[in-house]
């Protein structure tokens, strides 16, 4: 990672020398290295930035407020990730005072604060790096010499303090993987016995998880003891104990399937796999269970989170790319990154890079392409071929799975494991599904089919490996299965006509050669022709958004260029299908030939290449069906992917209208007992106990219960909360919802009324982004931080952390947004939509409304937007909150959605300001 021309910088350099810089939306503060403060406009900021590397927090959020690119400075944000590796903080000045135990009284209240504070910020990180205690010390002396040599602003100081305890630290800092421990072998665990939990025990235990001093809720009771028909023999060999339970906010949902989960876990030893939509769940799911195993050891045994392999880093990866840059010029940033990225390897708690304890925000910082390269991200993991295969954070992660007691994981993770480990006698065999009502979208995403120009590139790295000019160390099936084929001639020739027939598939570059009209291979000729079908058929052939056409009726020559494509892929499926059930039959016949970690080589890529054949297959018979019928129970779809007018990809996409058919087939009917829970699955629009049973109607359709064989239970338990006396539901009538203007000023009225704290939702990013910028700067002068995804280069995972965190700022959201908010206390007490979040009118939506029942499946995903958006504003039963709908055309049949009892009142903005002002007079 060293740069050989680059000499280290041995001129003491002190804190004390540093300018700092403050920048808000509209202003900023500079404080001179005399201690002089000038308060200055964004011009003047920005020039003076420009000229003299200044201390900042969070580089890539300045730039954007001051219109500028990348710029050099002291970021305290990266001088926290190398001091405080795998800790977590806010991007944030507030919250780097937060990590760093700081007191809310001495929390900057103003720009003048702040700029104040960055200096004694910086100053507790040094002192830190110089301390006999330091705990984060392992090879941080050899990192920052080598980041200080590659230009790192803060190597210097980082060397200053580290260097006089130097012989304290001994370890290659680089090299982390050498300090990392091992995976512990275990033997196979015995099948799962099928001992049932009983309503007492599980009542027993959630009393126990509660503790003695909290108040027994009879809903959590209720919905423990419905929750064990999940955890229960199976009543008939035709399907799983099938449970829907349907749990308002606040009746103790977690908790309440946590107790029986945990039970049947240790009765019968075997697991229990549940499964969240979102990570803000998945992290609350392991703080709870902290409540279970408060035994920090014993809980990193029995409970693990598991998530896909593209989580993960590689180790391999990160090794790779620090000997690639010993050589590369050029490269001092990516050298930097790297020197973070390995303190973080070396303290991470299981090497998760995507909402673990690596610090995301880095992915502004350096690139998110960068951050990505090094996780699993294209299946060209070497298995027991890597030299790290032992101390691999993802083999790690599986290994631990298979020994737990309960597994978080995600519902694209258990849909994916279902398929590929399809028959597999580990796979679980009791699953909860929380946030039950994403499952429909979860499914639609796991078993959808793309014939586009990514997929295949993707494939063809795959099966030929690292081909020339190209900078991928895929190895391709040829060197993957060398060592475990030699004298095997029909393997040898199988895979010979698999790398020869793949060579139709899209290769690296193949956008540019579109571009140029110069298409190389079956492949790319379809796609050219492709292109040109969706550009003839749109409306809008230029513009930064993506196109999406029917299939139907296609150009000259579309069908002619398919009906070739399909014929080469299947010369490409047919030697695939055989070299895997050759693999097979090996492993059957020839069992005392391999050890154990090529058996599992060996079977991992028969699997593989199966499911890959499959996939093959499926773009034969969609290319195929190029110009006559789509098939029964699909819809098909012509698209150019871009992204902001840069064209991505292109394509030709299949769906199942309903996709919770093969959710029930592949998943759920291969399981012995299922629990889908969710604050919000039945459509409310019925009214009247005879219409009960039909409120199910929506909840069964989305989560596959229509069709199983054996029926679901059901129970739905009310909220305990008194959303009448905490909440308010208002509709503004007299707001111009298409003059960005008036909503802009309806949207800083309110939310200066409320103090803050508010959510302001919306179904298009152009008009987010215009009222953003109408009202930033009017709200800062009232010291309300305003947020907004897809303005502030920040995901959106830690907007919502940073909006949880300070009680008076306010965040800016698509309606996607809301999935991920779980914000209980006041921090989130107002709740704006800027119009009616109904469907996108894509051609997906469009064949599921027609087979669904046309307006009235409309209306119901829209109420259940609706409800999702309305039960983020109340999680503890001290909250309170004000809904706003700046549309004053929404019609009534939608407001059933909100909890009975809630008035709902349609008024003026201004009477809603001052309702709205009233209601927060006193928080």
């Amino acid at each position: 990672m060293t740069n050989p021309s680059q000499r280290e910088n041995k001129t003491h350099i002190s804190l004390k020398d540093l300018p700092a810089m403050a920048v808000g939306v509209s202003a900023a503060v500079r404080l001179s290295a005399d201690g002089e403060l000038t308060f200055l406009d964004l011009i003047g900021a920005a020039d003076a930035i420009s000229r003299d590397q200044h201390l900042v927090v969070n580089m890539p959020l300045v730039a954007r407020r001051l219109g500028l690119g990348p710029f050099r400075s002291y970021d305290i944000l990266e001088l926290y990730a190398f001091t405080r590796p795998a800790r977590f903080a806010l991007p944030t000045l507030k919250g780097l005072m937060q990590a760093l135990m700081q007191s809310q009284a001495d929390m900057p209240q103003n720009l003048e604060d702040e700029v104040i504070a960055l200096q004694e910020v910086a100053q507790h990180l040094i002192t830190d790096l110089a301390s006999e205690t330091y705990a984060y010390r392992g090879g941080a002396l050899s990192v920052a010499s080598d980041m200080a040599r590659s230009g790192w602003a803060w190597g210097q100081l980082a060397v200053q303090a580290l260097s006089p305890l130097s012989s304290y630290d001994r370890q290659n800092g680089l090299a982390f993987w050498q300090d990392l421990t091992e995976i512990e072998d275990h033997a196979p665990p015995p099948p799962a016995d099928d001992q049932p939990v009983e309503s007492k025990e599980a009542l027993s235990r959630l009393k126990a998880l509660l503790g003695p001093a909290s108040e027994s809720r009879e809903g959590q009771q209720r919905y423990a003891s419905a929750a064990i028909h999940g955890f229960r023999p199976r009543e008939m060999a035709s399907g799983p104990n099938f449970q829907l339970l349907e749990a308002g906010t606040g009746t103790g949902k977690t908790l309440g399937y946590i107790a029986p989960a945990s039970l049947w876990a240790e009765k019968n030893e075997g697991s229990v796999w549940l499964s969240t939509y979102t990570k803000n769940l998945q992290r609350q799911l392991d703080q709870e269970l902290s409540k279970l195993y408060p035994d920090p050891k014993i809980k990193a045994k029995r409970a693990v989170v598991r998530k896909g392999r593209e989580n993960y880093a590689c180790i391999l990866n990160i090794e790779e790319t620090i000997a690639a840059l010993k050589v590369r010029q050029g490269a001092d940033r990516d050298r930097i990154l790297m020197g973070l990225v390995v303190r973080w390897a070396r303290f991470s708690r299981d090497g998760d890079m995507i909402g673990g304890d690596f610090p995301n925000w880095l992915g502004a910082h350096f690139g998110h392409g960068r951050i990505m390269g090094l996780t699993d991200r294209r299946g060209e993991c070497l298995f027991t071929g890597c030299t790290h295969y032992r101390k691999c954070f993802i083999e790690k992660a599986v290994r631990k799975a298979r020994q737990a007691d309960l597994v978080i994981a995600n519902h694209a993770l258990v849909m994916a494991q279902a398929v590929m480990r399809k028959g597999d006698p580990d796979l679980p065999k009791r699953l909860v599904f929380d946030e039950g009502h994403h499952l429909f979208d979860a499914a639609d995403s796991s078993f959808s089919a793309h014939l586009s120009g990514m997929e295949g590139t993707d494939l063809r790295r795959w099966l030929r490996g690292k081909e020339q000019g190209s900078r991928s160390r895929a190895r391709g099936l040829e060197k993957r299965l060398a060592e475990l084929i030699v004298g095997d001639e029909e393997a040898t020739d199988l895979i010979s006509h698999i790398t020869h027939a793949a060579r139709i598939l899209p290769a690296e570059g193949w956008q540019n050669r579109l571009q140029s009209q110069d298409p190389y291979g079956a492949f790319e000729l379809f796609l050219q022709v492709l292109r040109t079908h969706i550009l003839t058929r749109s409306e809008q052939d230029t513009g930064p958004h993506s196109i999406e056409v029917s299939p139907l009726n296609p150009i000259e020559g579309l069908t002619e260029a398919a009906t070739i494509l399909a014929q080469e892929l299947s010369q490409l499926t047919k030697p695939m299908k055989a070299l895997a059930k050759h693999m097979l039959n090996k492993l059957a016949e020839e069992a005392d030939e391999f050890d154990a970690g090529e058996r599992g080589k060996l079977e991992s890529t028969a699997r593989s290449l199966s499911l890959r054949a499959d996939q093959v297959f499926t773009w034969q018979v969609m290319a195929s069906d190029i110009g006559g019928e789509i098939p029964e129970g699909f819809t098909d779809w012509f698209e150019l992917d871009r992204i902001e007018g840069r064209e991505r990809d292109i394509g030709m996409h299949r769906h199942f209208i309903d996709p919770t058919k093969p959710l029930a087939q592949e998943v759920l009917e291969e399981t012995h007992g299922v629990l889908v829970t969710s604050a919000t699955l039945r459509d409310k629009s019925l009214e009247g106990e005879e219409e009960a049973s039909k409120r199910w109607g929506a909840a069964d359709m989305r989560v596959g219960a229509t069709h199983m064989a054996v029926p679901a239970k059901r129970l739905s338990l009310e909220s305990p909360f008194d959303y009448a006396k905490n909440t308010r539901i208002l509709i503004v009538g007299d707001v111009n919802k298409n003059d960005v203007k008036q909503v802009a000023g309806a949207y800083k009225a309110l939310m200066l009324a409320a103090g803050g704290g508010a959510l302001g939702l919306f179904t298009a990013i152009s008009r987010l982004k215009a009222t953003y910028h109408a009202m930033a700067a009017d709200l800062e002068s009232y010291h309300i931080p305003l947020y907004a995804q897809h303005v502030d280069p920040i995901d959106v995972s830690t907007l919502v952390d940073i909006f949880r965190e300070d009680k008076d700022a306010c965040l800016l959201g698509t309606d996607a947004v809301r999935d991920g908010v779980d914000v209980p206390g006041s921090s989130l007490r107002l709740l704006i939509y800027d119009r009616v979040p109904w469907p996108r009118p894509t051609l997906l939506h469009r064949a599921r409304r027609t087979a669904f029942g046309g307006r009235g499946y409309d209306e119901m995903l829209t109420r259940l937007k609706l409800a999702q958006a309305y039960g983020r504003l109340v999680r503890r039963a001290t909250d309170r909150g004000v809904f706003v709908m700046l549309d004053g055309a929404t019609p009534t049949r939608l407001l059933s959605a909100m909890p009975e009892g809630v008035e709902i009142e349609r008024i003026g903005i201004r009477e809603a300001i001052q309702q709205t002002r009233d209601f927060f007079r006193d928080l």
